[in-house]
């Protein structure tokens, strides 16, 4: 087994992790601001604005994974990560101090790149540097702070949201409540970009600086990514990262009111249901990062493929026959720990492991561009879709997309368990 010293290897990649917490802080901390932002900026009565204010950020993330690759290829990982904290801390401080509804959306739009860079290269670079025999359980150290800034968000905004049926405190809500939400992301954002200057440089970005930094940035780019020899394992990697996103569990996150209030809540249940989900998100998490290793990376992507799709299943039959109460909360628990320990961690350790050192930067952008795109077109098509055929229907068609992908993933996606970097490069690429 490979010698290495563990406390440094376990703090780079917790700092590189980092990146995760403030992307699932940031992703989710708007759906709690979100009641107060839109009467502050009187765009309760515009879905149109509404809608701009909750994509903003995912329009930043499509930029941000564009840009990562290249700039990661480029500069090195540690500067672009270093780049992602900056752009977290400015767009926390800027979300919630602007008065300016466009200010604020431009905040945002800030803050989306900063998830966009971090998604992209902070699994990236943990892969990188980490030993092969415990690769898979770091690379998921990356997804178990994503949860637990998703469940900071949760929290914070469950803490700072005050009884709206009092007048002074709904007032505090309306002028200071919702700015303190994104506020609270300040700290562990500047902490990002201090600690981000104690960690090394990716060691196989080096390596090809070495060969030949010239070469690499002429070569290694979309042209090269696109050739016919990578369009298996490219294909592969746009399938996982896609399907991470219309498998259609983030969109209990997005839409939780919708779901639980269509499952016979009110809203103080609505809100304890959240933070439940985020507990099991947490937990289940946490239980990945020790089987990840040893069930081994297939084995975890078709469970959570087939799982899903069965417990979609029975969620969207529950559903149609209008069953309410702790039924429906324990499906929903059971699809988001499923997702947890599987589809959550293992695409970000697929996507980071399949493709050749030469175009991994590249490749990492080009997939979670594609993951993006995934998030925003499951976003914008749920409310459409559930309004036309139910939630009965919806769940029903992401069940079988879980179907589809289970018989592509059992067909197409290798074990990369226990093998090094550039054993999978010869096995997958030659």
């Amino acid at each position: 087994m490979q010698e290495y010293n563990k406390g440094f290897l376990y703090f780079i990649c917790a700092v590189s992790a980092m990146g995760g917490l403030l992307f699932g802080y940031d992703w989710v901390v708007i759906g709690g601001a979100k009641p107060f932002y839109e009467l502050y900026f009187g765009i309760s009565d515009s879905p149109l604005l509404q809608g701009v204010a909750m994509t903003t950020a995912l329009i930043g993330c499509l930029a941000g994974a564009m840009v990562a690759g290249a700039a990661a290829d480029k500069y090195g990982r540690k500067p672009l990560l270093m780049v992602s904290a900056v752009l977290f801390t400015v767009s926390a401080v800027g979300t919630g101090l602007f008065n300016d509804f466009t200010l604020f959306n431009i905040a945002r739009f800030i803050g989306g790149v900063g998830i966009g860079v971090a998604s992209a290269l902070a699994p990236m670079y943990i892969a990188e540097v980490s030993p092969t025999e415990i690769r898979g359980r770091m690379v998921s150290l990356n997804q178990m702070t994503i949860v637990l800034g998703i469940l900071a968000a949760q929290i914070v905004n469950m803490l700072l949201a005050r009884d709206t049926s009092v007048a002074a405190e709904q007032a505090w809500n309306l002028e200071w409540g919702w700015r303190w939400m994104f506020w609270a992301e300040t700290l562990p954002a500047a902490l990002f970009l201090m600690m981000s200057f104690f960690i090394p440089e990716s060691p196989v970005f080096l390596k090809l600086r070495n060969e030949g930094n010239e070469e690499m940035r002429n070569e290694a780019g979309l042209r090269e990514l696109f050739q016919s020899k990578y369009s298996r394992i490219l294909l592969l990697g746009l399938v996982i990262a896609v399907f991470q996103q219309w498998c259609g569990t983030n969109v209990i996150f997005n839409y939780a009111q919708e779901i639980f209030v269509g499952a016979g809540f009110d809203v103080d249940g609505m809100f304890i249901n959240i933070v439940i989900t985020g507990i099991a998100n947490v937990v289940f998490t946490i239980v990945a990062l020790y089987t990840i290793e040893k069930w081994g990376r297939r084995t975890l992507i078709l469970l959570g493929a087939g799982g899903l799709g069965l417990i979609y299943l029975i969620l969207g039959t529950c559903y149609f026959f209008e069953v309410k109460g702790f039924v429906m909360v324990a499906l929903v628990v059971a699809a988001i720990s499923t997702y947890a320990m599987t589809l959550a961690p293992v695409t970000w350790t697929l996507l980071a492991e399949i493709f050749p050192n030469r175009v991994r930067g590249i490749a990492m952008a080009t997939c979670t561009f594609a993951l993006w795109v995934g998030c925003c077109t499951l976003t914008f098509s749920f409310p459409s879709m559930n309004a036309a055929l139910g939630s009965s229907g919806s769940f029903w068609i992401y069940s079988a997309i879980c179907c589809c992908a289970f018989v592509f993933l059992w067909r197409r996606c290798p074990e990369t368990k226990g093998k090094s970097l550039l054993q999978l490069e010869n096995e997958l690429v030659g």
